[in-house]
């Protein structure tokens, strides 16, 4: 006899609309909404399996906002998205790494949401064949179809929907709405659907591993030295082990590591960016929303992440996410040490 539990699958689709109606006062807007997240996450995923073979690898010829030199995948993944978004008719504004500007969407196309993204992080690695990722955040706008662009620039902690989608030996979109819930899916190619393989996921409290670009290290202030330095070198009273060293460089698998076994993921200020580098409303914002409901934490080392509140769309901020006893010993270095972002570093 057939195993029912195999066959009865919980793809995303399924689950999406599972959530709706959980809560008998959804629209069913999110769930349209999430429809045009997953087409742009699938249609870069099949471009990044053949990028090398349909000549998209290598640059553009173009820099974004960030003065960072844009990789052909970058533009191409940018301009799927915003299509695919934009004709949901769920969403008035758009943030993205690679446009200067607020992508404002047509009156006659908007809806109630805000959507920011990094349509391909990490991509500098594509020509090496390492994971990248795209980064998503939602908001609803108090306004709705009518709402102003003033209404983008609020508290991490409005938002209601982060995700991001990696593209490596398979293609992993994690995503939650809150309430404690962080589901993984893979997608199955055969399927052309995202599956639920991580039901639940939690990130452990201590893990044994850290993820930073250590190059940096000369430029840190002392409160992040002194963490840092804390879990290489232990001391014998602690009982801790030193951790391991596990930098891919690109911010969703590395991400996508730590929610899984644990560990502290971190991007802090130094002399060179005193307010941090990594954008919040599109990378630290979502990441540190997943973190959260997943278990752990998110600081700038002084700040909850998602008590920011970014005064520009590119903003930038600090971050160290993972377990809650690793964040707790990440606030208590900077508690105890001078740090740039209380500016006690000279």
């Amino acid at each position: 006899m057939t195993d029912h539990h195999k066959t009865n699958i919980m793809t995303l689709t399924r689950y999406v609309l599972e959530q709706q109606r959980i809560h008998p006062e959804a629209s069913g807007d999110l769930t349209i909404a999430m429809n045009g997240v997953q087409v742009g996450c699938k249609f870069v995923e099949t471009c990044v399996r053949k990028a090398r073979l349909v000549n998209l690898v290598g640059l553009a010829g173009n820099t974004n906002v960030q003065g960072e030199d844009q990789k052909k995948l970058d533009v191409l993944s940018n301009e799927m998205f915003v299509n695919a978004l934009m004709a949901s008719g769920k969403f008035s504004f758009m943030v993205s790494e690679e446009v200067d500007d607020i992508v404002v969407v047509p009156e006659e196309l908007r809806g109630k949401y805000c959507i920011t993204f990094d349509p391909l992080d990490g991509s500098s690695n594509i020509d090496a064949g390492v994971n990248v990722g795209t980064i998503f955040g939602i908001w609803r706008l108090p306004s709705g179809p009518k709402a102003t662009v003033d209404e983008i620039l609020v508290p991490g902690s409005e938002i209601v929907a982060g995700g991001y989608c990696m593209y490596g030996s398979s293609c992993n979109l994690v995503l939650t709405f809150g309430n404690n819930r962080v589901e993984g899916f893979t997608l199955d190619p055969a399927l052309g659907e995202f599956i639920l393989t991580h039901p639940n996921i939690r990130i452990p409290p201590r893990g044994k591993i850290y993820s930073v670009n250590e190059v940096n290290s000369l430029y840190w202030d002392d409160a992040t030295k002194a963490y840092f330095d804390s879990i290489k070198f232990p001391s014998p009273e602690s009982g801790l082990k030193p951790y391991s060293a596990r930098y891919i460089g690109s911010m969703v698998a590395d991400v996508h590591r730590t929610l899984l076994y644990g560990g502290v993921f971190a991007y802090p200020s130094d002399r060179k960016s005193r307010s941090g580098k990594l954008r919040i409303l599109y990378e630290s914002f979502p990441m540190a929303f997943i973190t959260e409901q997943a278990g752990g934490k998110a600081t700038t080392g002084i700040k909850r992440v998602l008590d920011l509140v970014p005064s520009h769309i590119h903003d930038r901020c600090a971050i160290f996410l993972g377990g809650t006893d690793d964040i707790a010993d990440v606030e208590k270095a900077f508690a105890n040490n001078t740090n740039w972002l209380n500016d006690t570093q000279k």
